[in-house]
């Protein structure tokens, strides 16, 4: 693997598990020293989070973790209903779905074993290869390649709901109820099920906002130790 490349999946898992955290600093020389790499990878890889919106310049040369606000969340969601909804549809008419029965039997077994670290580890795994799955059955490159960049960003999103068991068992149960509706060819139910699974986890993220700053303003909200991202464009 190349010596950017590395720097760069080093610093994307750790930023989306929250070992780096928002309103972090990622000086070059300490984080370069830290990975193993040069200062050109390094800055290779920082380029590649900065369009991906990951990190952000705090000034000319200091570069930090960015954050996510209630809004920034808001607007995530609204991209990844219309791309999933989409999805779906596409998926429950695409010729290659007959797996998906199988995913469905997965995700009621998923939704028994949520009470450890363990299981949701496999639950959101499984999530993934779900993902996986939906891509290659629609074979839409141009929609694959937006669902990447809104994926990149859940998966900080989705540490929210970690503490939430309640939430984990409807979201294995909503997923089911998709992956039943694309497997029997049904695209306006598997289509609605996406809209009710999305409508369903952003309600349960803004409650845990609400829950974590209930004395800030709704639209300043933030995730817990994460400064707000994108404030300056909405001032």
């Amino acid at each position: 693997m190349r010596a950017g490349e590395f720097a760069y999946r080093a610093l994307l898992e750790e930023i989306q598990s929250g070992s780096l955290a928002a309103g972090t600093v990622l000086a070059e020389v300490e984080q370069a020293e830290r990975l193993g790499v040069s200062r050109t990878p390094l800055r290779e890889a920082l380029r590649r989070l900065a369009a991906d919106g990951l990190v952000e310049q705090a000034s000319p040369r200091v570069t930090v973790v960015a954050g996510i606000d209630a809004g920034d969340i808001r607007d995530l969601f609204a991209l990844r209903r219309a791309l999933e909804e989409t999805t779906a549809r596409a998926a429950a008419t695409s010729a290659d779905r007959t797996g998906f029965a199988a995913f469905a039997e997965r995700f009621a077994e998923a939704a028994e074993a949520l009470d450890d670290d363990e299981g949701r580890s496999r639950y959101y795994a499984l999530i993934a290869r779900f993902d996986e799955a939906l891509d290659a059955a629609v074979g839409n490159d141009y929609l694959t390649a937006a669902l990447r960049t809104v994926r990149t960003h859940l998966v900080r999103v989705r540490r929210m709901a970690r503490d939430k068991p309640a939430r984990l068992v409807a979201s294995a149960g909503e997923h089911r109820l998709i992956a039943e509706a694309i497997g029997s060819g049904d695209g306006d139910l598997a289509a609605h099920a996406t809209h009710v699974h999305l409508h369903n986890a952003l309600a349960s993220i803004l409650d845990s906002l609400a829950a974590a700053d209930p004395e800030a303003p709704d639209d300043t909200r933030t995730t817990p130790g994460m400064p707000p991202f994108g404030k300056k464009a909405r001032a």
